[in-house]
């Protein structure tokens, strides 16, 4: 008899999740009986991942990372729910499939979560998500090839600048002005405009400007 492998897709858009449904059900799994629930919004995939713990956890739980309560103060997503996963029921299987495919929210991933598996949205198709499953079930991590090229890009560059730098380097790179970037990073204007001259000197880039800095750093994976 086959195995049953309970899966449940959290995403604050329906027709992704039901796109995940159908597709992975629809893949062969010689070993396996794959079924899909869905969760369409960030509550309610909350709800469920609370609920599952108490009785069934699932095995595989799908998240992105930018998924918003339907009322709440403060933005919270898939890595809120990927660390509620972690606490209530650490035998479930993490993947974060994302849009985002940059070094910086990849590895912020990563290091906050500590997923079985991240994929880059414009990679999935039925043969991503089917060795996914196999993949996470049998021998985990699994990776698409950006969020692989991003973590090795990253792990080439990993003791070269710290935490705040990163920081630093992501906000430029989504335009953030350096007068708003030091309440982001809790340091001062003067300290922003050191971190930045350092980092050019670091990435052989002192005589550029602020965009030559973001394409270097994006280069070695830090954005």
């Amino acid at each position: 008899m086959d195995n049953l492998i309970r899966i449940l897709a959290v995403d604050d858009h329906e027709m992704i999740v039901l796109g995940y449904k159908y597709t992975i059900e629809g893949c062969d799994f010689e070993k396996y009986k794959v079924t899909v629930n869905i969760a369409p919004s960030y509550q309610e995939g909350k709800e469920e991942i609370e609920s599952s713990s108490n009785r069934m956890p699932y095995d595989i739980i799908l998240l992105d990372i930018q998924m918003f309560p339907d009322s709440a103060k403060e933005e919270r997503g898939g890595v809120d729910l990927g660390l509620l996963v972690r606490k209530i029921s650490p035998t479930s299987k993490v993947v974060f499939l994302s849009s985002f495919s940059d070094s910086y929210h990849i590895n912020n991933v990563l290091k906050t979560v500590n997923p079985d598996g991240y994929m880059v949205k414009s990679e999935v198709d039925e043969k991503t998500l089917q060795d996914m499953v196999k993949t996470v079930i049998e021998n985990p991590p699994y990776y698409t090839a950006a969020a692989l090229q991003a973590i090795r890009r990253k792990m080439a560059n990993e003791d070269q600048i710290d935490e705040r730098d990163k920081k630093i380097l992501y906000q430029l790179s989504i335009g953030t002005k350096t007068k708003d970037i030091s309440s982001l990073v809790a340091a001062s204007s003067t300290t922003v405009e050191n971190r930045k001259r350092q980092l050019k000197v670091i990435f052989n880039v002192e005589n550029g400007n602020d965009f030559a800095l973001i394409e270097e750093a994006r280069k070695r994976g830090f954005i």
